[in-house]
């Protein structure tokens, strides 16, 4: 079984950075950047889980939400990982959006 703490580390440090952030910081873009990476993160979740079905965006829940969403969708992606190239990549995209978000 492949050990996922690294990505479990990676996005909940980011989430508690943003639960921290200002609501100026979540305004000027730190929200956006964390709800890009909740979409993409649940995208490469649905596409293992289901290859053929139609993809369906996770819906903006709001600035404050953020955190939580960036949270359940890496969880979930953690679940479906096969290899420790996949689950590189997904700490590498948690570590890029952080820094984008400036958290």
């Amino acid at each position: 079984m492949l050990d996922t703490t690294p990505l479990t580390r990676a996005v909940d440090h980011f989430a508690d950075r943003l639960r921290a952030a200002p609501q100026s910081r979540l305004q000027r873009g730190a929200a956006a950047e964390a709800l890009g990476l909740a979409r993409e993160l649940a995208l490469r979740t649905q596409r293992v889980e289901d290859p053929a079905g139609e993809p369906r965006e996770m819906p903006d829940a709001g600035m404050f939400a953020a955190a939580d969403q960036i949270t359940v969708a890496a969880h979930d992606l953690a679940l479906v990982l096969k290899d420790e190239g996949e689950l590189a990549e997904a700490v590498r995209l948690v570590a890029e959006a952080q820094k984008r978000a400036g958290v």
